[in-house]
């Protein structure tokens, strides 16, 4: 098993390289003009252009950031929104994401540890796996919703250790894929306002986002006596 994913690895970051070149290849000499009017339509067009292939090659690079654990999820779902609108990358990130997340979950479930050893390193899962909080039936989906919502967390590392834990298939790969929304809405529409020229207005959105996840991280703090979500962010780094 071990040698087989090993290569199934080598082969998926040879495609994943192949594909980053390519739309780098395909799109740089228009994305350079994006602040003029008309880079933006030339940029559309190309996007347009690509038809299905572009939405392929985009399915292949979440799917590779979430597999492989090699690339930050954000640049991705910057291209999706600059590629298909605010609305139109987020709709196409959280699709990838559920059927991405699927696929490692019930990997992990059949394979079991081996598979997970193949993409982590053993002593990191092994700390998570044998930490009696992520061993409570009772708090592990609150323990989860809490970390994918805080940005920075490992949370492709999360979902290979998810299939080792005592969650309920359905309830975590909907925590972990809506639990996503507000780094996925920010990302996305940021990209939508770049293709249009607006960089102030991506920012913002950046700035409202991290504002809104704080309040909430916040508020979790406050009324989370047990210190539940700070002893797993110990657990999980």
């Amino acid at each position: 098993m071990s040698k087989r994913v090993k290569a199934f690895k080598y082969i998926l970051m040879i495609i994943v390289i192949a594909l980053l070149i390519g739309l780098i290849v395909y799109l740089f000499p228009v994305i350079r003009n994006l602040s003029t009017p008309e880079g933006q339509i030339e940029f559309k067009n190309h996007v347009a252009n690509l038809g299905f292939l572009g939405y392929l090659a985009l399915f292949g690079l979440q799917f590779a950031q979430i597999f492989l654990i090699i690339l930050p999820g954000e640049p991705i779902e910057v291209l999706a929104g600059m590629c298909y609108g605010g609305f139109g990358g987020l709709i196409f990130i959280t699709v990838s994401v559920f059927i991405i997340t699927a696929i490692v979950f019930f990997a992990v479930r059949k394979f079991g540890r081996k598979f997970v050893y193949s993409f982590c390193s053993k002593e990191r899962i092994d700390k998570i796996e044998n930490s009696k909080l992520f061993k409570n039936p009772k708090k592990i989906e609150f323990i989860m919703l809490i970390l994918f919502l805080i940005p920075g967390t490992p949370k492709d590392l999360i979902v290979y250790i998810a299939g080792l834990l005592p969650l309920k298939p359905l309830r975590f790969i909907l925590i972990s894929t809506f639990a996503r929304l507000p780094s996925v809405i920010s990302s996305t529409f940021a990209g939508s306002s770049i293709v249009a020229g607006n960089w102030k207005v991506s920012i913002a959105i950046y700035a409202v986002t991290f504002l809104i996840v704080g309040v909430i991280i916040f508020i979790v703090n406050k009324f989370d006596k047990d210190k539940t979500a700070e002893e797993a962010m110990k657990v999980i780094k």
